[in-house]
């Protein structure tokens, strides 16, 4: 019996089931047919929020036609069983009426129509620093913020001892350069040039 419960529970989700049971709770995203609980505690939650309110004042600055889409799911078209939850995740309104599923549903397919996303890493640290690394240069998307504010990733991504760390990526031919902001180190960000940050403030 207890083999037989292992084996359904490693059965793998279709796109249709997961929407179906987690399309409203943005706890969970699913990669690869496999469900993944994104554990977003209360200081998970903080440091979101507290890149949600910075980038938004800078999109209200530049004036540009964009806004910030938190939790929405990005399930890339070419991906038939993944759909990603971003913590933050940056639209381009003059895209999104491209977008398919747009006026029915929360859900982005392009990554034409994301300018900038960013993860607070969490217990499953290895989708942000690996998979997502890939897939979110592989779509295009210009800048990738990873923020570890536990210092969780490893040692080969946040370098040793390990320490808080906010990684920028950035796209660069097709793949991601990535520079690594740690203290007091003020952010460099492409997409958005004129934020007063450092890194100590976006992970504390």
């Amino acid at each position: 019996m207890t083999l037989a419960i292992a084996q359904v529970q490693h059965q793998p989700v279709s796109l249709d089931e997961f929407i179906a049971r987690y399309g409203g709770d943005n706890r969970y995203e699913l990669i690869d047919g496999e469900v993944f609980n994104l554990e977003p505690t209360g200081q998970h939650e903080e440091v979101a929020a507290l890149i949600t309110a910075k980038i938004c004042v800078q999109i209200d600055q530049l004036g540009l036609p964009w806004f910030v889409l938190q939790r929405g799911l990005f399930r890339p078209s070419s991906a038939s069983m993944t759909a990603f939850r971003p913590d933050v995740m940056v639209v381009d309104r003059t895209e999104v009426v491209k977008e398919s599923l747009w006026q029915e549903q929360s859900i982005i397919t392009r990554g034409s129509s994301i300018k900038f996303v960013a993860e607070v890493v969490s217990g499953n640290w290895q989708n942000d620093y690996a998979r997502k690394v890939e897939d979110y240069a592989a779509l295009g998307i210009p800048e990738y913020w990873i923020a570890d504010y536990l210092g969780l990733g490893g040692i080969r991504h946040i370098g040793k001892p390990k320490q808080p760390t906010l990684s920028i990526c950035t796209l660069v031919d097709g793949e991601y350069e990535i520079n690594l902001f740690r203290g007091n180190d003020a952010i460099a960000s492409p997409t958005f040039p004129n934020l007063n940050l450092t890194a100590g403030q976006v992970l504390t």
